[in-house]
């Protein structure tokens, strides 16, 4: 793991989403949700908004790209088949909403040994077309017998 731990800071280009009203409405079913800013383009209109609003964890949709390269990465070396989820932690700054375009850049935060395993974290730092930082997310993946 000495080698993987060179790459921390590492950053990985940046990807570009744009948010779609279907798959703010898809994504909003998926998971639950029922607030009508997420399903109803006259709600949301009508609370103000241009078009609907994308929940907080649509922010998975858009950091998925971004996070592959990073994941997939040779030189940290990831064994994708013991790869676990360990956890996700997230700043949110404006709404997204239908329409916009959001970028995010990764980055290497941390690599680490706990014993048979090794601890992965990435930041994801996503704005929109404004340059408004709407999600920062830190992202901790686990992997089994490192």
């Amino acid at each position: 793991m000495t080698a993987a731990t060179e790459a921390i800071g590492k950053t990985y280009p940046a990807t570009t989403y744009a948010v779609g009203r279907e798959k703010i409405r898809e994504f909003a079913v998926a998971v639950g949700e029922t607030n009508p800013l997420h399903l109803d383009l006259e709600a949301a209109r009508a609370a103000g908004y241009r078009d609907l609003v994308a929940p907080p964890m649509f922010c998975v949709v858009f950091c998925g790209a971004a996070l592959g390269p990073a994941l997939f990465d040779p030189e940290l070396g990831i064994d994708f088949a013991h790869l676990v989820h360990g956890g996700q932690e997230f700043d949110w700054g404006p709404l997204v909403i239908a329409g916009d375009e959001v970028t995010t850049e990764v980055s290497v935060k941390d690599i680490s040994e706990r014993g048979p395993l090794g601890f992965f974290t990435f930041q994801s730092v996503s704005t929109n077309q404004d340059g408004d930082t709407v999600c920062v997310g830190i992202w901790t993946n686990i992997v089994r017998g490192a």
